[in-house]
This record gives C-alpha cells, sequence and structure tokens, in this order.
C-alpha cells in the first residue's frame, strides 16, 4: 500500500509549487481538478493527506470538503485547505464544512514542506 497524497488545486502556481515539494519529500502526489475526481479517489486505505486550495474556481472547494465529510467513517482522511488571508470567512466555512486545518496561503507554502516530511514520520 503506498500513501499518498491528493491534491485538488486549479491554480496551476500552486500545482508546480505543491508538486515539486512533493517531489523533493518523496511523497506521492495525485494533482486533481475536480470535486468528482476527488471524492472518487479519497480511500481512506490509501490517502494520507488531502490538501484543498479553498481559492479555486472551478474545484468547488466547499462542496468538495462536505462531500467528503459525508462519506469518511471512524477514520477520516485530514483534510488541509488554504486560503487568501484576506479571506476569513472562507476561511470559517471551510472548519465547519471540516477540513482539520485551514491555513493561509503564505503560511501554506512556508511549511508544506514540513507538513509533507511529517507524513513519512
Amino acid at each position: 500500500m503506498t500513501d499518498e497524497v491528493l491534491a485538488l488545486v486549479d491554480d496551476l502556481f500552486f500545482s508546480s509549487k505543491i508538486a515539486s515539494t512533493a517531489r523533493l519529500c518523496s511523497v506521492p502526489l495525485r494533482l486533481l481538478q475536480t470535486a468528482r475526481e476527488l471524492v472518487q479517489g479519497a480511500d481512506p486505505e490509501k490517502v494520507k493527506l488531502i490538501i484543498i486550495d479553498l481559492n479555486g474556481r472551478t474545484t468547488e472547494p466547499l462542496q468538495a470538503i462536505q462531500e467528503l465529510q459525508g462519506m469518511s467513517g471512524r477514520n477520516p482522511i485530514p483534510i488541509l485547505a488554504y486560503y487568501s488571508h484576506v479571506q476569513t470567512e472562507l476561511a470559517e466555512d471551510a472548519r465547519q464544512a471540516g477540513a482539520r486545518w485551514v491555513l493561509p496561503r503564505s503560511a501554506f507554502s512556508a511549511r508544506l514542506a514540513r507538513i509533507l516530511t511529517d507524513l513519512k514520520a
């Protein structure tokens, strides 16, 4: 079984940043562009973390979080969501929908390597 990370991101810059950081940390990553792909691929036996860009224009991020929480059993997959720092209401909506961690985009960027490295521990 390979533990992997799923990322729901439609921003090319951030998808590249996440992918390159995952490669450097030797963490398998699948970049997804729709909530449907994410929900279908979210196997709790294989997925260790889900990363969601709350500012996705085409990804329906809050709906994806709600769907993931609705299908999770006793061991839900942790969700890390990030957002533009000025959108505090969006951050709160993500917390209420079920995201375990919600970070401003700048903090997410600064901590991503550490987050991915900690997954392997």
